[in-house]
């Protein structure tokens, strides 16, 4: 029998399971399975205790050919199943059912093994309960429940919250200053970057952090949860955060702050307050600060007074978010430390240096960049040295100049040599990037001339030491 017959019983067992068993909830559903059943109105008789009502999906649960082909994915979901002696179909309306649900139950549970049933929390307690099956099985429900991401993090839950939460016109403006992203949105795991020592262990210490909130807030230990991540753009600060975000389930909060300069935002102070507000809302979630420097700057400059006040309340809002007491984990990041005043240094309890890679690091990247790609005689340690100075996001471009160039002569394999001509290709971008356009070289600036001249007919050396300042930090770089 084809894995898509597995896949529609799965869905087929899971809706009739959880339409009889009401102890069950959302977050014993797949999220690919409750996406499609998301209500996006409010449920009235569900409260979480803390005076919200959320959406919810409404029991049963009708299968039909349109949910369980959005569902699992299968192009034809009844006729990978219609030969099974178990299922049926309504003709009409296009249901599809299990007319004989023992026999169902017995075909899947010889075809499952543990780790597929570990993700289905539904059918982890239905099997692991019932006598027949307890012996099949090494998964509890708990554990199943624990390793299913939660619907705080489903996207249908952040757009069913974010349109109740904003139901004014006003309100509009405010999301310009915020991007939220569900982790299923990041395509970066942490396992897909290439972090220095210190960066795992601080990881590692927020990661226990978060799983120990309750312990730290019994033993009164809140000054914990508000990092700042400092380096220069493209070495993987903002990727860093987002796969965070993805390998913990959280939604990610992004804060734009040079939004707030932005015309169009009349209350700027009344804004700032109210992305913390949403960040609470969305809690367990991430709030990301980008171009944390932009408070500094702020706070010396002659800006008018609105602004230093929005500034002033953004202070205040870090002061008043926590993660013991809010679920929010706070992430600032800047480019220029040095801009930093003590005012911004003081609101963050742990900070992680983002160096430029280092040989090995970047022959590491290399290597992650590269790993689908089809490379002849593939040196990443030789690349890694020629390209002393590059960041993550930089050797990312390289790697592309490289791939469109092959392309250009209709060719899927790179060679050693596609890479090398493609570092000499950024460095030459890199060199018209640092150009002084009004006072520079006359024979660069006019067609033919030579990038690499310095006006007397000699050749510049590459300084590979050189710092190659790129705002790429918002690629995923490594």
């Amino acid at each position: 029998m084809s894995d898509a017959a597995l896949d529609v019983v799965e869905f087929l067992l899971t809706t009739s399971v959880y339409s009889d068993d009401r102890t069950l909830d959302e977050n014993d559903l797949p999220p690919s399975f409750r996406r499609v059943y998301w209500t996006g109105g409010v449920d009235n008789d569900s409260d979480d205790g803390d005076g919200r009502k959320h959406a919810g999906i409404s029991r049963p649960l009708s299968a039909t050919n349109s949910t369980a082909r959005e569902a699992t994915g299968v192009n034809q979901p009844w006729e990978a199943v219609s030969e099974l002696m178990f299922t049926d179909r309504d003709e009409f309306s296009g249901t599809i059912t299990l007319v004989q649900e023992a026999m169902a139950e017995q075909w899947f549970a010889e075809r499952v093994d543990d780790d597929r049933l570990r993700e289905n929390p539904t059918l982890a307690k239905h099997f692991t309960t019932h006598e027949e099956f307890v012996d099949m099985f090494d998964v509890t429900h708990e554990e199943a429940r624990e390793q299913n991401r939660p619907i705080q993090a489903d996207r249908v839950w952040i757009d069913g919250l974010l349109e109740e939460y904003f139901d004014e016109e006003d309100d509009e403006e405010m999301l310009d200053l915020v991007e939220v992203r569900a982790p299923e949105e990041v395509d970066m795991s942490l396992d897909e970057l290439v972090l220095t020592d210190d960066q795992e262990n601080e990881l590692d210490k927020i990661a226990k952090a978060i799983e120990h909130r309750d312990y730290l807030a019994n033993i009164g230990l809140r000054e914990i949860g508000k990092l700042l991540f400092v380096g220069p753009p493209g070495t993987g600060k903002t990727s860093t955060a987002q796969a965070l975000a993805q390998d913990m389930d959280l939604p990610f909060v992004e804060v734009k702050l040079s939004m707030i300069t932005s015309q169009y935002l009349g209350e700027t102070a009344k804004n700032v307050d109210k992305t913390f507000e949403v960040a609470k809302r969305l809690s367990p979630c991430i709030l990301f600060i980008d171009e944390f420097d932009f408070v500094a700057k702020t706070r010396r400059s002659d800006e008018h007074a609105a602004l230093k006040r929005a500034v002033n309340t953004l202070l205040k809002s870090i002061d008043n978010i926590s993660l013991i007491d809010d679920d929010v984990l706070l992430i600032g990041a800047t480019n220029h430390p040095d801009q930093l005043d003590d005012a911004a240094w003081r609101r963050f309890d742990e900070i992680i240096n983002f160096p430029k890679p280092d040989h090995g690091m970047r022959a590491d990247i290399l290597g992650v960049i590269t790993r689908t790609m089809d490379i002849e005689e593939f040196d990443p340690q030789l690349i890694a040295e020629v390209t002393q100075g590059l960041t993550g996001s930089d050797l990312r471009m390289v790697l592309r100049e490289a791939v469109l160039e092959a392309l250009t002569e209709d060719r899927m394999t790179l060679t050693q040599q596609d890479l090398l001509n493609a570092v000499e290709e950024f460095e030459e971008r890199d060199t018209l990037k640092n150009m002084d356009m009004m006072g520079g070289d006359h024979d660069a600036l006019v067609a033919g001339g030579d990038l690499g001249s310095d006006g007397s007919g000699h050749s510049h050396d590459h300084d590979h030491d050189h710092d190659h300042d790129h705002d790429h930090d918002h690629d995923h770089s490594h």
